[in-house]
């Protein structure tokens, strides 16, 4: 990540503070090594506040996430303001919002907005090949449309298929499992990590080849898993359905009818204009208080929000209704992200200073005794926390951890890089909060009379399915 910007003169901070704002934009950027590790302090406090208050206050959460997530970002701007000068305070937001933070929230909202204006009906039977076959799609779609976009597409015709049955929750789980997390992980469009990744230099492209196998393989064996087990439970009594059902459980053209057909063109289009900024290199750039501006990133950004305006006025009316489509999941993201992308700044700075830096016990967890990197341990230490702190900013860290430069990464670097994605992206559904649709699809499931697991009763289904299937991947992929 170019930090440059936001973390000039760092070291010396009285004369920082008199240095005006294009001088601080110049300077060269500070020794992490100098830094504290309590500077990541308020990073450390958004992140337990998304895990914890929706648990022990959820009433206070829902009304004032928002403010809890701006209190963090001033628990971290201020203190240093006062340190370094308020230019310092000033290039460090500007940076965070504009050159990550902005183009992040941009395809989040955009692929939310165009999935959202996909309705599918069908009067469907959620017997063990449709509930296979449904995942499997959602499975393929993720990487195309992304988590949030095939999970909003899907989670309610999956639930109305399956609303005749006793057994219910697996179904659930497992689309959380494999369609809002393991599916995206072929593309920058799949997953936000992945996304970040494409922003900081990594080729659109890259993780299709890298990550492809441990994909099939993960995914494979969830669904030969989940196929099993619905089997087990449809079986076991209780679960068919008294009705005539002229589509007996085939996911067929004939059993399903589509309104919002135009955003299947305008999702093509948000593929084309994510393409287009990594393939288009004009060599332009735009000042804005010190961090640049790639006019590819500009376009493309002012594209999609278009694109997204294009899905809210050609969307029949119809098709949102019956998705129930509404701002408060994309609105909540929105407001916590933002918090997380300013906290996260000395952070990264830190963890780029390597075994010179505050962080350094982390970096002999995933270093090996020739200096060599780890691979296993960079999927499971990524992965691990990826389950509990959410899988972006995580999967930044870890980047950052591992050299932070994309081209080294790409080629030298490319098992580690490979397993850095892996653990961000698979293991973001080891808990309700490691990825952004996990607890989209779980309020959707209860608001159709769905009794999903607790927190904890969700991390043992984790435990008992994902766990020895990703010791497994390592065993395959990330050999020690």
């Amino acid at each position: 990540m170019k930090r440059h910007a936001a973390w000039a003169g760092m070291a010396s901070g009285a004369a920082f503070a008199a240095m005006p704002a294009p001088a601080f934009a110049s300077a060269a950027t500070p020794d992490g090594a100098a830094l504290s590790a309590l500077w990541g302090v308020p990073f450390a406090g958004i992140l337990l506040s998304i895990a914890l208050f929706p648990l022990v206050a959820p009433l206070l959460w829902h009304r004032h996430f928002g403010k809890i997530a701006a209190a963090w970002a001033l628990a971290f701007l201020v203190p240093f303001a006062a340190a370094f000068g308020a230019a310092a305070a000033l290039g460090t937001l500007v940076h965070a919002l504009v050159d990550e933070y902005v183009p992040f929230i941009v395809l989040l909202t955009v692929l939310y907005t165009v999935a959202g204006g996909i309705c599918v009906n069908g009067d469907l039977h959620g017997t063990p090949r449709l509930n296979t076959g449904i995942l499997a799609l959602g499975t393929l779609l993720a990487s195309v449309m992304g988590t949030t976009g095939a999970a909003m597409l899907l989670i309610r015709p999956l639930l109305r298929a399956n609303g005749d049955r006793k057994h219910v929750v697996h179904v659930v789980v497992f689309f959380i499992f494999l369609v809002a997390n393991a599916g995206g992980s072929l593309s920058p469009l799949g997953d936000p990590p992945l996304f970040l990744g494409f922003l900081n230099g990594v080729s659109f492209f890259w993780t299709t080849t890298h990550l492809a196998l441990p994909m099939l393989f993960i995914c494979a064996l969830l669904l030969a898993v989940f196929f099993v087990l619905d089997t087990y439970f449809y079986r076991k009594g209780g679960e068919r359905s008294a009705r005539v059902d002229p589509t007996p459980g085939d996911l067929t053209p004939a059993a399903l009818s589509i309104d919002g057909k135009i955003n299947f063109v305008l999702l093509a289009a948000v593929v084309g204009l994510v393409l287009m900024s990594g393939i288009w290199k004009p060599g332009i750039e735009f000042d804005v208080f010190g961090t640049p501006v790639a006019l590819q990133n500009a376009v493309r950004d002012v594209s999609l929000a278009v694109v997204a305006l294009a899905s809210l006025a050609f969307t029949p009316r119809s098709a949102r209704e019956g998705n129930a489509f509404n701002w408060a999941p994309i609105d909540e993201v929105a407001k916590l992200f933002a918090g997380i992308f300013v906290t996260i700044a000395p952070v990264i700075v830190i963890l780029r200073a390597g075994a010179d830096g505050a962080f350094a016990p982390i970096v002999h967890l995933v270093t090996g005794p020739d200096g060599r990197p780890v691979d296993a341990m960079y999927f499971w230490a990524t992965g691990l926390l990826s389950s509990f702190l959410d899988n972006a900013p995580t999967y930044l860290v870890f980047f950052n951890l591992a050299g932070g430069d994309a081209p080294t990464l790409m080629t030298a670097g490319a098992t580690t890089l490979a397993a850095i994605s892996a653990g961000a992206v698979f293991m973001g559904a080891n808990s309700y909060i490691g990825n952004a649709p996990n607890f989209m699809v779980k309020a959707i499931a209860e608001a159709r009379g769905v009794r999903m697991p607790s927190f904890f009763g969700y991390l043992g289904w984790s435990f008992a399915v994902l766990v020895p299937v990703f010791l497994l991947t390592t065993w395959l992929f990330f050999p020690a």
